[in-house]
C-alpha cells in the first residue's frame, strides 16, 4: 500500500520538543512563508527560543510538539498550545509546516487532530481557539478539516510592516473534537 492510500494517522506523529530541536525550528520560524502567516514576525534567534522554552515550555505554560513524519522519523515542523488557562481549560493552539515537501499534504490537519486529542485527554480543555490570517486559504481549511468553526463575527484587524491584514478566529470544543476522532 503506498502512503497515498494509507490514513493520515499512520503519516504523521508528535513527539515532544526538545532542546535539539532548536537547530530546525529556528530556520523554520525564518522562512518568509511561515513568517507571513504569523502576527508575530520577528526574526527568531537561537538565543529567544532558548528562552521560550526555559521560561514557557518548561514551566508548561506552552505544551509544543514536533510534526514527524512516521516511518522516517523526521521532523517537519510544530504545534503547540500556548497561553494555557487550566482555571478556564482554554487554550490557544498554533502550527507551522518548516518543509516545503510536504504542503498540501495533509499532514496540518493530522497533526491538528492529534494534537487537539491530547489538549482534550491529557491537558482536560474544554476548548481550543487559535487566530489565523482571513487570506490564508490553506490554513483554514487545514482548520476545518480538523474540526475547528469560524467564530461567525470575530475579528480584529493588524498592522504589520505597515500593512493592514485581517485576523479571523476559529474554536473547537472538547465534546465535538472527541466525536469527529
Amino acid at each position: 500500500m503506498d502512503a497515498l492510500s494509507q490514513p493520515l494517522a499512520e503519516w504523521v506523529y508528535l513527539r515532544p520538543i526538545r532542546e535539539a530541536d532548536t537547530e530546525l525550528v529556528i530556520p523554520w520560524r525564518n522562512k518568509e512563508r511561515v513568517r507571513h502567516n504569523f502576527i508575530y514576525q520577528k526574526p527568531f534567534t537561537r538565543e529567544g527560543h532558548l528562552n521560550w522554552l526555559r521560561t514557557q515550555v518548561e514551566p508548561g505554560h506552552v505544551v509544543q510538539f514536533i510534526i514527524c513524519e512516521t516511518g522516517s522519523d523526521r521532523p517537519v515542523g510544530s504545534v503547540y498550545f500556548r497561553d494555557i488557562d487550566r482555571e478556564k481549560s482554554i487554550a490557544e493552539y498554533g502550527i507551522f509546516i518548516g518543509e516545503d515537501d510536504v504542503l498540501g499534504k495533509g499532514y496540518g490537519t493530522q497533526a491538528a487532530k492529534l494534537a487537539l486529542a491530547y489538549a482534550f485527554e491529557e491537558l482536560q480543555l474544554q476548548t481550543v481557539f487559535l487566530r489565523v490570517f482571513a487570506d490564508n486559504a490553506a490554513a483554514r481549511k487545514s482548520y476545518e478539516n480538523a474540526g475547528f468553526c469560524l467564530i461567525e463575527n470575530r475579528q480584529e484587524e493588524v498592522t504589520i510592516g505597515g500593512i493592514a491584514r485581517t485576523v479571523v478566529f476559529y474554536e473547537i470544543e472538547n465534546s465535538r473534537g472527541l466525536r469527529q476522532r
